[in-house]
């Protein structure tokens, strides 16, 4: 953008110096500077033109990424909310083994056994849980990929 903003700059001071010249001429009547200030304003309107065009082609770029990370984001929420579920659920199927072991070096206790196997699933649930939200974040990062592949090679 920099760039753009230099011959802008280049452009305009070009301008005032053939507009000073032709004020130093008096009327302006001069034929090469009217044709030097028309080729400079040929030039400059093209310059405007090709600063719109980039202009837009960033807004359209700075969009799409910004549509990307608000889907990253999301998907990055979902595993996080998926990890957590996971890290809770291993958390209770450790306190229910600690007690389960306790129940059988004093005796065994069927409710425990019971409450230990549910949440031993529960942990499975959660672990499958947010496998399946890391590989839908996964799919997503590679699908734009295996479409850019496919169009490159169709």
């Amino acid at each position: 953008m920099s760039d753009i903003s230099e011959l802008e700059g280049r452009i305009t001071a070009a301008l005032d110096r053939i507009r000073r010249g032709m004020e130093a001429q008096g009327s302006g009547g001069d034929a090469d500077l009217q044709t030097a200030l028309d080729e400079e304003r040929a030039a400059n309107a093209a310059l405007e033109e090709r600063v719109q065009l980039l202009k837009e082609r960033q807004d359209g770029q700075v969009a799409a990424l910004t549509e990307q990370v608000a889907t990253q984001k999301a998907q990055m929420q979902a595993l996080d909310t998926e990890l957590q579920r996971l890290r809770a659920a291993t958390a209770q199927m450790r306190e229910m083994n600690t007690q389960l072991r306790q129940a059988v070096t004093e005796g065994l206790a069927p409710e425990l056994v019971d409450a230990a196997v549910a949440a031993e699933i529960e942990a499975l649930e959660a672990q499958r849980a947010a496998d399946a939200a890391e590989i839908t974040a996964i799919l997503a990062e590679l699908k734009p990929l295996v479409e850019e592949g496919a169009h490159a090679a169709g």
